[in-house]
């Protein structure tokens, strides 16, 4: 595939470039709108069939599928089951305790690989910490899941068991860089306020009468992007080209030239650097190594600044992002992503209406996104059983060569 770009993040592994990994069949769920075209299928890339490595006695390699069962991508999962024996816990199979006894007893035999295709299931045994994964079997090389985040699993243990873990990002980049874009048009045209002042007569007319002086465009304006990766480089794109916005951004290694000059992005050499310049700040990178948005960061903003986020909300003090509103340092937040979800902090929530909004881990969550999740979970471990790289891996420098007998 394309090769890796880092994140801002020092703990954080590489992701590829951005695509969105529409595949060529696509089956919407019955509950889809029939209104809309079907998306433009873009293939995933992979690499040469290459002979897929034996099972145990000489069988299929295993595939522990964890989660619902595939329902968007019916051709590739023919493909998929006609290469591997798939196995399928049950929900119940699935809770910590029976999943973990089931590792110590080898119930599903010594598996070559994880399939995790959907986000709202596979995840009922919690975090992959170093409890879990140490009863995983040798025989165990990649990991697929869907989303984009991986806070939730320790990819460097993973790594350095051999197991490459591969996320969904590229999957993902296009509905939340769209999600992005509309978050950034609500800090500068303070579309809170005016969505909830429509509620009443009065309020319309006090919101038709002032909003115009808290509005300004975006053309011109410093966008500055912490991360670009799959997001963050089609936020860059999105803006500079739709909006015109200068776009700027901080990662931890530069991008080659003729990336940023396709994307209109410049470097910026430091977090303190884009945030001192920056008229809008957006948090696209992974979670892994603290706050990135504290009190000591948050000085650096320039006075009435706006600020969003749709990574993770681990990477926010939101205690500070509540005062930095609340002495008008920052002028408007959109925020997706929360410390504690579902709860949203009770001081942010307060400015709902009026200076910022709020959504509910929504920025991924399309169709288009699901359908790419699974078929990309799938080409993935496709690749790497046929002894090929993996697509979309996150843990790479962590990653021990695994023999395979």
């Amino acid at each position: 595939m394309a090769e890796p770009t880092n994140t801002p993040m020092p703990t954080a592994p590489p992701t590829p470039r951005s695509t969105s990994p529409a595949p060529a069949h696509t089956r919407l769920s019955s509950t889809a709108s029939t209104t809309l075209s079907p998306p433009k299928p873009i293939g995933i890339t992979t690499s040469a069939p290459l002979p897929v490595p034996g099972g145990p006695l000489g069988s299929k390699p295993v595939v522990l599928h964890i989660g619902d069962p595939v329902k968007y991508n019916p051709e590739t999962y023919t493909e998929f089951t006609r290469e591997f024996d798939v196995v399928r816990p049950s929900a119940d199979e699935r809770q910590r305790p029976a999943f973990m006894q089931a590792l110590r007893e080898r119930r599903w035999g010594d598996f070559s690989a994880i399939f995790r295709p959907f986000w709202g299931t596979g995840g009922e045994m919690g975090h992959w910490d170093a409890e879990l994964i140490s009863l995983l079997p040798d025989s165990v090389r990649v990991f697929a899941s869907a989303g984009t985040g991986f806070d939730w699993a320790d990819t460097k243990l993973l790594g350095e068991r051999g197991i490459v873990y591969c996320n969904g990002g590229l999957a993902a980049a296009e509905a939340v860089s769209d999600f992005a874009a509309a978050m950034i048009i609500s800090t500068f045209r303070v579309l809170p306020y005016c969505i909830t002042s429509a509620t009443t007569p009065s309020g319309f007319q006090a919101c038709h009468a002032s909003a115009t002086g808290l509005s300004h465009n975006l053309r011109g304006r410093v966008l500055g992007l912490v991360g670009l990766g799959n997001i963050g480089q089609q936020i860059a794109l999105k803006c500079s080209l739709a909006f015109g916005m200068d776009v700027a951004y901080f990662d931890v290694e530069r991008k080659p030239a003729a990336l940023e000059h396709k994307l209109h992005a410049r470097y910026v050499d430091s977090l303190e650097g884009l945030v001192r310049e920056a008229d809008c700040v957006v948090l696209c990178t992974p979670a892994g190594a603290g706050q990135l948005i504290n009190r000591d960061s948050l000085a650096w903003f320039k006075p009435g600044a706006r600020f969003v986020n749709v990574a993770r909300g681990s990477l926010v003090d939101e205690e500070a992002l509540a005062d930095a509103l609340d002495e008008n340092r920052l002028s408007n937040v959109a925020l997706d992503v929360h410390a504690d979800e579902p709860n949203v902090h009770p001081r942010l929530l307060a400015l709902a209406g009026s200076r910022a909004l709020l959504t509910c881990h929504n920025a991924g969550g399309t169709v288009e996104t699901h359908v790419g999740f699974e078929e990309l979970a799938m080409r993935n471990i496709m690749a790497v059983l046929a002894g090929g790289p993996a697509i979309t891996p996150v843990n790479t420098q962590w990653l021990k060569t695994k023999v395979v007998t």
